[in-house]
């Protein structure tokens, strides 16, 4: 059935194209074919997945890593609930992706069609919009206001979600109700921090003789003012896995190897962008001790969770860090000189000492692999443009430390492991000339390994490090030590390369550290590429050791919920 040019189906495509959109991330299904048929009309690459959870992964790394709008198709009924999980990662996270799909067409509701599901009853709580639009009439205003939740236009950014009858979706727009002023791209809204609140800041942070600044999500565009910020301040500075690569590692700021101290004897705490979650033991003073903070966001969860700050500024972050060394002048900060020179000499000589551990790591008694030995073979080969994805619960501990690049994406926030590959295959085909490298453990991988044919059919130029420990490493070591015994967290040590080379990928296995260097060469000269490394299971990385297999009580880590303990009973 062909469709006009005013069907709702082709208005969304121009719609996406108008807003810059030059990929989408789908898996095919009847109920979206219109929209997916136009689509193509429109020029817009269509990345076809094997499962819908990783085209709405692969979207939310789309939006992070470029800064734009990710967009998903998936279709209805299975296809919406598939997508369920990539959705409620990308809300945890706060990532701009709209998910778009299809419902049965409207004389069909409620009577039982084929995959009729009320998919907005289950999206809500997990996206900042959704709607199902009957109305063809209403289809670019539904589309305008959709995106601009999804971008965070006057609250948190995240996903957003509309669907629509098929027989909408083959409907026509009235011409006349096609405004101009819908399909145009909209320029991101710069907040401006009030001049009297920048002076507060500017008077607490230059009067601090230990001020501590973490980043997360809402300084990605603030890099340079961060960086001037802390040149001028001589503070010290904590990235986390929301904000990798925005301060260059070599910064005289960078205290990375000593955050436990920095966090527990910092006078002031600055986060710019960044939620108080659990990663920062929620901001509690069991951790952060009598420091004051200075909460600095552009998204309303990232200034006011866990704890206030003496001085709160809601403004566009860049805006505001300028603003605040503009407004201190050529006034010399009270700091420490002294304890800060201190505390970036203990980090480079832990940052030095671990090169060296991971470079010399001793294999197990059962002669694989360490972990370490596989993240030193691959930071070796990494270099100034690279982008690496981590990937997986006990390997993701040893990822965290063990490599280093200028961009780098994790399971976030919301712990949601298997994002590995398709994020690898994302950024790959946004960055094609760029190193682009997934290391991931082997249960990790598993959730998404069939979108190794996606990679191969659409030639994601990117490189799949698998540590294979033949296990849920971090819960296994905590059944064994916790219970006297492992039950259900051993996997097979499976051939994942023989798996890649079944679907077209260059794939090796690597059980020597000698064979290492060599293989990973062959991998970036061969991309796509997996190289499943066998590693030892008797390696313990420190989250298996701090208490985050077990979850204790009231903070993620067992020292920090002691230090909870401790403090709250006086």
């Amino acid at each position: 059935m062909e469709l006009s040019t005013n069907s709702v189906a082709n208005i969304v495509a121009r719609f996406l194209r108008a807003r810059g959109v030059d990929r989408v991330f789908a898996l095919c299904g009847g109920h979206i074919m219109p929209i997916w048929m136009r689509l193509d009309a429109e020029g817009i690459r269509i990345i076809d997945v094997r499962d819908e959870r990783a085209a709405v992964h692969m979207a939310q790394a789309h939006a992070e890593l470029t800064g734009s709008l990710g967009v998903a198709l998936v279709t209805a009924g299975p296809g919406v609930t598939n997508a369920m999980t990539g959705i409620a990662n990308a809300h945890v996270s706060r990532a701009p992706v709209l998910v778009l799909s299809g419902t049965p067409p409207r004389p069909q509701e409620n009577r039982g069609g084929l995959q009729d599901i009320d998919h907005t009853q289950l999206l809500r709580s997990i996206t900042r919009y959704a709607r199902t639009v009957r109305e063809p009439a209403l289809a670019l205003q539904e589309l305008d206001e959709a995106v601009s939740r999804a971008l965070g236009e006057g609250g948190d950014p995240g996903p957003a979600y509309l669907d629509f009858p098929t027989d909408t979706l083959r409907a026509d727009v009235p011409a006349p109700l096609q405004f101009e002023e819908h399909f145009r791209p909209k320029r991101k809204a710069m907040v401006l921090p009030a001049r009297d609140v920048v002076e507060e800041a500017a008077e607490l942070l230059w009067s601090a003789r230990r001020p501590l600044v973490i980043s997360g999500r809402g300084a990605r565009g603030a890099g340079p003012e961060l960086v001037r910020l802390l040149d001028a301040l001589g503070a010290v500075y904590l990235d986390t896995g929301e904000s990798r690569g925005l301060v260059p590692d070599d910064h005289p700021s960078v205290v990375a190897a000593m955050r436990g101290t920095v966090m527990s004897e910092a006078d002031l705490v600055v986060t710019v962008g960044r939620r108080l979650d659990f990663q920062l033991a929620f901001g509690s003073p069991a951790i952060f001790a009598a420091a004051k903070f200075l909460r600095i966001a552009d998204a309303p969860s990232e200034l006011r969770d866990n704890r206030r700050g003496v001085v709160e500024i809601l403004a566009s972050p860049a805006q505001a860090l300028a603003a605040i060394v503009e407004a201190a002048g050529d006034r010399l900060p009270a700091i420490d000189h002294q304890w800060v020179a201190g505390m970036r000499r203990r980090h480079e000589e832990r940052a030095t000492k671990l090169r060296g551990l991971m470079a010399s790591a001793p294999a197990g008694s059962d002669g694989r692999l360490h972990p370490h030995r596989v993240l030193s073979a691959l930071q070796d080969q990494l270099d100034a443009d690279s982008i690496v994805i981590t990937d997986g619960g006990d390997f993701l501990s040893f990822g965290r430390v063990g490599l280093s690049a200028p961009v780098m994406l994790d399971p976030g926030p919301f712990g949601c492991i298997g994002v590995g590959l398709p994020y690898g295959i994302a950024a790959s085909l946004a960055y094609p000339e760029r190193k682009v490298v997934v290391a991931t453990g082997d249960g990790a991988f598993g959730f998404n390994a069939i979108e190794i044919d996606t990679a191969v059919r659409h030639r994601a130029p990117v490189v799949i490090v698998v540590a294979n420990n033949g296990a849920w490493q971090i819960e296994a070591h905590d059944q064994q030590v916790t219970h006297g015994k492992v039950v259900g967290t051993r996997l097979q040590f499976a051939d994942h390369a023989a798996m890649a080379r079944a679907f077209g990928m260059y794939g090796e296995r690597v059980e020597r550290e000698e064979d290492l260097a060599g293989a990973i060469e062959r991998a970036f000269a061969n991309r796509p590429a997996l190289i499943d490394a066998i590693v030892t299971p008797e390696a313990v990385s420190s989250d298996a050791t701090t208490g985050l297999a077990w979850v204790p009580d009231l903070q993620p880590l067992a020292a920090w919920d002691e230090a909870e303990r401790h403090w709250r009973d006086g």
